[in-house]
Protein backbone atom coordinates (compact mmCIF):
# COMPACT_ATOMS: atom_id res chain seq x y z
CA UNK A 1 0.00 0.00 0.00
CA UNK A 2 1.08 3.58 -0.88
CA UNK A 3 1.88 5.86 2.28
CA UNK A 4 -1.30 7.89 1.25
CA UNK A 5 -2.76 4.94 1.26
CA UNK A 6 -2.03 3.98 4.79
CA UNK A 7 -2.90 7.23 6.44
CA UNK A 8 -5.29 9.96 6.58
CA UNK A 9 -3.84 13.63 5.64
CA UNK A 10 -1.73 14.65 8.12
CA UNK A 11 -2.78 17.89 10.01
CA UNK A 12 -0.88 20.61 11.60
CA UNK A 13 -1.18 20.12 16.14
CA UNK A 14 -1.48 23.27 18.13
CA UNK A 15 -1.12 23.20 21.71
CA UNK A 16 -1.70 26.64 22.71
CA UNK A 17 -1.57 27.95 26.14
CA UNK A 18 -2.05 24.72 27.78
CA UNK A 19 -2.33 24.10 31.75
CA UNK A 20 -3.49 21.45 33.90
CA UNK A 21 -3.90 21.68 37.58
CA UNK A 22 -4.64 18.05 39.26
CA UNK A 23 -5.12 17.90 43.27
CA UNK A 24 -3.76 21.39 43.27
CA UNK A 25 -0.57 20.70 41.36
CA UNK A 26 0.26 22.24 38.30
CA UNK A 27 1.45 19.21 36.14
CA UNK A 28 1.82 21.40 33.19
CA UNK A 29 1.85 24.68 32.78
CA UNK A 30 1.37 27.39 30.09
CA UNK A 31 2.73 25.08 27.25
CA UNK A 32 2.58 26.61 23.65
CA UNK A 33 3.78 24.31 20.76
CA UNK A 34 3.41 24.38 16.61
CA UNK A 35 3.71 20.50 15.26
CA UNK A 36 3.90 21.51 11.24
CA UNK A 37 1.60 18.96 9.02
CA UNK A 38 4.07 15.89 8.91
CA UNK A 39 6.53 17.11 11.88
CA UNK A 40 7.69 14.57 13.99
CA UNK A 41 8.50 16.29 17.00
CA UNK A 42 10.17 14.10 19.90
CA UNK A 43 8.56 15.39 23.79
CA UNK A 44 11.30 14.47 26.08
CA UNK A 45 12.77 15.16 29.87
CA UNK A 46 12.87 13.65 33.39
CA UNK A 47 10.28 11.72 35.14
CA UNK A 48 7.60 13.77 36.60
CA UNK A 49 8.23 16.28 33.75
CA UNK A 50 4.67 16.68 32.47
CA UNK A 51 5.09 14.69 29.45
CA UNK A 52 2.34 12.18 29.44
CA UNK A 53 0.01 14.40 31.13
CA UNK A 54 0.46 16.81 27.97
CA UNK A 55 0.48 14.05 25.61
CA UNK A 56 -3.31 13.06 27.73
CA UNK A 57 -4.65 16.50 26.45
CA UNK A 58 -3.64 16.07 22.88
CA UNK A 59 -5.92 12.77 22.73
CA UNK A 60 -8.45 14.01 25.25
CA UNK A 61 -7.89 11.65 27.93
CA UNK A 62 -7.58 14.58 30.21
CA UNK A 63 -9.25 17.93 29.56
CA UNK A 64 -7.01 21.32 29.97
CA UNK A 65 -7.79 23.35 33.22
CA UNK A 66 -6.81 26.02 30.02
CA UNK A 67 -5.64 26.42 26.98
CA UNK A 68 -6.67 24.53 23.95
CA UNK A 69 -5.60 21.53 21.42
CA UNK A 70 -6.04 22.16 17.78
CA UNK A 71 -6.12 19.97 15.17
CA UNK A 72 -6.06 21.97 11.63
CA UNK A 73 -7.51 24.59 13.49
CA UNK A 74 -10.45 22.25 15.01
CA UNK A 75 -10.23 22.07 19.04
CA UNK A 76 -10.42 18.52 19.46
CA UNK A 77 -12.58 19.11 23.18
CA UNK A 78 -14.88 20.59 20.91
CA UNK A 79 -15.19 17.90 18.62
CA UNK A 80 -17.25 14.51 18.04
CA UNK A 81 -15.14 11.62 19.61
CA UNK A 82 -15.49 9.73 16.48
CA UNK A 83 -13.97 12.57 14.55
CA UNK A 84 -11.10 13.12 16.43
CA UNK A 85 -10.65 8.87 16.28
CA UNK A 86 -10.49 8.97 12.72
CA UNK A 87 -7.86 11.91 12.62
CA UNK A 88 -5.66 10.85 15.44
CA UNK A 89 -4.36 7.44 17.15
CA UNK A 90 -2.68 6.65 20.46
CA UNK A 91 -0.09 4.91 21.57
CA UNK A 92 0.06 4.31 25.42
CA UNK A 93 2.81 3.59 27.85
CA UNK A 94 0.47 0.77 29.65
CA UNK A 95 -0.44 -2.29 27.49
CA UNK A 96 -4.37 -1.28 28.09
CA UNK A 97 -5.20 -4.17 29.49
CA UNK A 98 -5.26 -7.32 28.81
CA UNK A 99 -8.15 -8.34 26.58
CA UNK A 100 -9.51 -11.82 25.93
CA UNK A 101 -9.36 -10.91 22.39
CA UNK A 102 -6.82 -12.14 19.44
CA UNK A 103 -4.49 -10.45 18.42
CA UNK A 104 -5.98 -10.14 15.19
CA UNK A 105 -8.78 -8.51 16.68
CA UNK A 106 -7.14 -6.15 18.73
CA UNK A 107 -5.38 -4.90 15.78
CA UNK A 108 -8.92 -4.97 13.89
CA UNK A 109 -10.27 -2.15 16.49
CA UNK A 110 -8.33 0.27 14.84
CA UNK A 111 -10.89 -0.43 12.06
CA UNK A 112 -13.82 1.08 14.67
CA UNK A 113 -13.73 4.65 13.88
CA UNK A 114 -13.99 4.23 9.92
CA UNK A 115 -17.15 1.60 10.06
CA UNK A 116 -20.40 2.19 10.76
CA UNK A 117 -22.25 0.09 14.40
CA UNK A 118 -22.25 -3.91 13.77
CA UNK A 119 -20.41 -3.68 10.58
CA UNK A 120 -17.76 -6.64 9.67
CA UNK A 121 -14.59 -6.09 8.20
CA UNK A 122 -14.54 -5.01 4.68
CA UNK A 123 -11.94 -6.27 1.62
CA UNK A 124 -10.42 -2.80 2.33
CA UNK A 125 -10.32 -3.14 6.33
CA UNK A 126 -8.82 -7.00 6.09
CA UNK A 127 -5.76 -5.57 4.09
CA UNK A 128 -4.72 -2.67 6.30
CA UNK A 129 -5.11 -4.89 9.24
CA UNK A 130 -3.07 -7.32 7.60
CA UNK A 131 -0.55 -5.06 6.57
CA UNK A 132 -0.43 -3.04 9.82
CA UNK A 133 0.03 -6.55 11.23
CA UNK A 134 3.43 -7.37 8.64
CA UNK A 135 4.84 -3.81 9.75
CA UNK A 136 5.18 -4.32 13.15
CA UNK A 137 6.33 -8.22 12.60
CA UNK A 138 3.47 -9.87 14.38
CA UNK A 139 1.43 -11.66 11.36
CA UNK A 140 2.68 -14.68 13.05
CA UNK A 141 0.75 -13.97 16.50
CA UNK A 142 -2.70 -13.13 14.36
CA UNK A 143 -3.91 -15.88 16.23
CA UNK A 144 -2.41 -15.78 19.49
CA UNK A 145 -4.29 -14.34 22.41
CA UNK A 146 -3.17 -11.26 23.22
CA UNK A 147 -3.28 -11.26 26.99
CA UNK A 148 -0.56 -14.53 26.52
CA UNK A 149 2.37 -11.65 24.90
CA UNK A 150 5.41 -10.45 26.15
CA UNK A 151 5.54 -6.85 26.98
CA UNK A 152 7.17 -6.36 23.60
CA UNK A 153 4.89 -8.29 21.44
CA UNK A 154 1.95 -6.61 23.20
CA UNK A 155 3.50 -3.21 22.49
CA UNK A 156 4.02 -3.97 18.73
CA UNK A 157 0.61 -5.17 18.73
CA UNK A 158 -1.04 -1.68 20.23
CA UNK A 159 1.28 0.50 17.20
CA UNK A 160 -0.33 -2.34 14.61
CA UNK A 161 -3.85 -1.28 15.99
CA UNK A 162 -2.55 2.43 16.06
CA UNK A 163 -1.64 1.86 11.93
CA UNK A 164 -5.05 0.38 11.24
CA UNK A 165 -6.54 3.37 12.34
CA UNK A 166 -4.67 4.88 9.53
CA UNK A 167 -4.46 8.30 11.12
CA UNK A 168 -3.00 11.44 10.06
CA UNK A 169 -1.59 12.43 13.32
CA UNK A 170 -0.12 10.30 15.84
CA UNK A 171 1.08 10.78 19.86
CA UNK A 172 2.90 7.89 20.88
CA UNK A 173 3.73 7.86 24.92
CA UNK A 174 7.31 5.98 25.24
CA UNK A 175 6.72 3.46 22.28
CA UNK A 176 10.15 1.35 23.16
CA UNK A 177 9.26 0.82 26.34
CA UNK A 178 9.62 -3.12 26.60
CA UNK A 179 10.71 -3.18 22.85
CA UNK A 180 14.23 -5.07 21.70
CA UNK A 181 16.92 -3.05 19.98
CA UNK A 182 15.65 -4.19 16.45
CA UNK A 183 11.97 -3.37 17.08
CA UNK A 184 12.83 -0.02 19.09
CA UNK A 185 14.23 1.20 15.53
CA UNK A 186 11.71 -0.50 13.01
CA UNK A 187 8.92 0.89 15.32
CA UNK A 188 10.74 4.55 14.77
CA UNK A 189 11.48 3.94 10.87
CA UNK A 190 7.72 3.21 10.41
CA UNK A 191 6.31 6.26 12.32
CA UNK A 192 9.01 8.26 10.46
CA UNK A 193 8.31 7.09 7.03
CA UNK A 194 4.40 7.35 7.26
CA UNK A 195 4.33 11.06 6.78
CA UNK A 196 2.31 11.92 9.49
CA UNK A 197 2.13 14.55 12.25
CA UNK A 198 3.72 12.51 15.38
CA UNK A 199 4.28 14.04 18.99
CA UNK A 200 7.04 10.85 20.88
CA UNK A 201 7.71 10.74 24.06
CA UNK A 202 10.91 9.60 24.64
CA UNK A 203 13.44 8.94 27.75
CA UNK A 204 16.41 8.07 24.91
CA UNK A 205 17.45 11.19 23.53
CA UNK A 206 19.71 9.41 20.65
CA UNK A 207 16.82 7.43 19.16
CA UNK A 208 14.86 10.85 19.56
CA UNK A 209 17.87 12.71 17.69
CA UNK A 210 18.01 10.34 15.07
CA UNK A 211 13.93 10.41 14.06
CA UNK A 212 12.84 13.58 14.91
CA UNK A 213 12.60 16.82 13.16
CA UNK A 214 12.62 18.70 16.44
CA UNK A 215 12.54 17.80 20.24
CA UNK A 216 10.96 19.57 22.92
CA UNK A 217 12.08 19.27 26.74
CA UNK A 218 10.03 19.59 29.89
CA UNK A 219 10.76 20.07 33.29
CA UNK A 220 8.45 20.68 36.30
CA UNK A 221 5.55 20.73 33.71
CA UNK A 222 6.95 23.90 31.49
CA UNK A 223 8.87 23.92 28.39
CA UNK A 224 12.56 24.34 28.65
CA UNK A 225 14.04 23.78 25.46
CA UNK A 226 12.71 23.65 21.88
CA UNK A 227 14.62 23.08 18.40
CA UNK A 228 16.36 20.59 16.11
CA UNK A 229 18.09 18.43 17.66
CA UNK A 230 21.54 20.09 17.06
CA UNK A 231 20.07 23.41 19.09
CA UNK A 232 18.69 21.19 21.79
CA UNK A 233 20.99 18.49 22.85
CA UNK A 234 24.15 20.32 24.41
CA UNK A 235 25.91 19.56 27.99
CA UNK A 236 24.23 22.48 29.46
CA UNK A 237 20.70 21.42 28.89
CA UNK A 238 21.64 17.66 30.47
CA UNK A 239 23.43 19.59 33.11
CA UNK A 240 20.36 21.88 34.10
CA UNK A 241 17.26 19.14 33.31
CA UNK A 242 18.62 16.20 33.88
CA UNK A 243 21.65 16.72 37.05
CA UNK A 244 24.08 14.37 35.32
CA UNK A 245 26.98 14.94 32.78
CA UNK A 246 26.91 14.37 28.66
CA UNK A 247 29.13 15.18 26.05
CA UNK A 248 27.63 15.33 23.13
CA UNK A 249 29.07 14.83 19.50
CA UNK A 250 28.29 14.14 15.77
CA UNK A 251 27.97 10.45 14.76
CA UNK A 252 30.89 10.24 12.55
CA UNK A 253 28.37 8.50 9.92
CA UNK A 254 25.30 10.52 10.06
CA UNK A 255 25.99 13.52 11.79
CA UNK A 256 23.42 13.13 14.06
CA UNK A 257 24.08 14.49 17.51
CA UNK A 258 25.77 11.68 19.78
CA UNK A 259 25.17 12.09 23.40
CA UNK A 260 27.70 10.10 25.87
CA UNK A 261 26.58 10.23 29.24
CA UNK A 262 29.67 10.49 31.78
CA UNK A 263 29.61 8.31 34.93
CA UNK A 264 32.45 10.65 36.90
CA UNK A 265 34.89 7.92 36.44
CA UNK A 266 36.73 6.56 33.61
CA UNK A 267 33.98 4.66 31.65
CA UNK A 268 31.29 6.69 29.72
CA UNK A 269 27.87 5.80 29.17
CA UNK A 270 26.16 5.45 25.72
Amino acid sequence: MTKEAMTERAAALTVRQVSVRIDGKDLVRDVTLEVPSGEVLGLAGPNGAGKSTLLRTLYRAQRPTSGQVLLDGYDVWRMPGRWLARRLAAVLQESGGDFELSVYDVVAMGRTPHKRAFDGDAPDDRAIIADALERLDVADLAYAPFDRLSGGEKQRVLIARALAQRPGTMVLDEPTNHLDLRHQLDALRLVRGLGVTAVIALHDLNLAAAFCDRICVMHAGEVVALGTPHEVLTPALFRDVYRVDAEVSAHPRTGIPHVTLTTGGSHPMT
